[in-house]
């Protein structure tokens, strides 16, 4: 059985959009941009979508590929203090020729939707609500709620290693009272732990890398983060054709993660709106 992404993508846009209506003034969202990729262009044009369906105002700053990293912090500490820009974010990848670490690490914490900071980071580890959490892993406990899929109590595997959403999703399922064992595709004898999981999250970017012989049943819940393109299509780290078949809980790909993504960042941005405007 499929989990559907973008059904539970759309509930939230209403909700979103249905206590927007009710503010006194629009929420925001900034996106800063280095350079041209095609993809994050294409990425900016789908939040920037999203943003106008929900009722959110949208601006976009956008850099040259040569940008020195001395301006593009001006901007970042001009945004900072600038009351019309209550958030944003940064749009990755980033040039080679600027630090990741310095220009995330300069987004003070409270306009911080992505929740890349380490102070997010660490408020997140410890369990508080206010933290700004990274939209995948958010939108996967969303994915939870929506669809009554109980984590107390469970066993589940989280196969990674980014801090996007490997870690966050691991402290998120703590959080959440279920007993988390932490996989990559290094792990030796992976199946000893996938075939003890009640639900198995992969995002490794490696196709097919959870077969039917991981699963222990076809209670199995299994939920598809990874993302590998090749002459034969886009694919994600599990078989999706083989375990839909044998009635396993799945979110395909491509199809599921992006947007919910996408309307978690919606959902982050209405929050940080609250925090900002108290």
């Amino acid at each position: 059985m499929i989990l559907d992404g973008k059904k539970i993508a759309w509930t939230l846009y209403d909700e979103i959009e249905a206590e927007i209506q009710w503010l006194d003034t629009n929420p925001k969202l900034g996106v800063i941009l280095v350079w041209n990729n095609p993809a994050s262009l294409k990425y900016i044009e789908q939040k920037k979508s999203a943003a106008k369906k929900v009722w959110i105002d949208f601006e976009l700053f956008q850099f040259e590929e040569f940008v020195i990293e001395e301006k593009l912090l001006e901007k970042i500490n001009e945004l900072n203090t600038n009351p019309d820009i209550s958030w944003y974010i940064i749009q990755l990848p980033l040039p080679n020729h600027i630090s990741k670490e310095t220009i995330l690490r300069a987004v003070s914490p409270k306009k911080d939707i992505d929740g890349f900071h380490p102070e997010n980071q660490g408020a997140l580890l410890i369990g508080d609500t206010k933290a700004f959490i990274p939209c995948t892993p958010a939108g996967i406990m969303e994915l939870f709620t929506k669809e009554k899929i109980e984590l107390t109590g469970k066993n589940i595997c989280v196969i990674g290693r980014s801090n996007i959403v490997w870690k966050p999703m691991l402290m998120l399922l703590i959080n959440a009272g279920a007993t988390v064992s932490s996989c990559n595709s290094h792990t030796k004898d992976l199946k000893k732990y996938t075939k003890n999981a009640d639900i198995i999250i992969s995002a490794t970017g490696q196709k097919w890398l959870i077969s039917q012989e991981h699963v222990q049943n076809d209670k199995t819940v299994i939920i598809d983060v990874g993302f590998n393109y090749d002459q034969t299509g886009i694919s994600g780290d599990c078989d999706f054709e083989t375990l839909h078949k044998n009635w396993n809980l799945i979110t395909p790909v491509p199809g599921w993660v992006w947007p919910m993504t996408v309307a978690m960042l919606m959902k982050n941005t209405l929050k940080a709106y609250h925090l900002n405007t108290k």
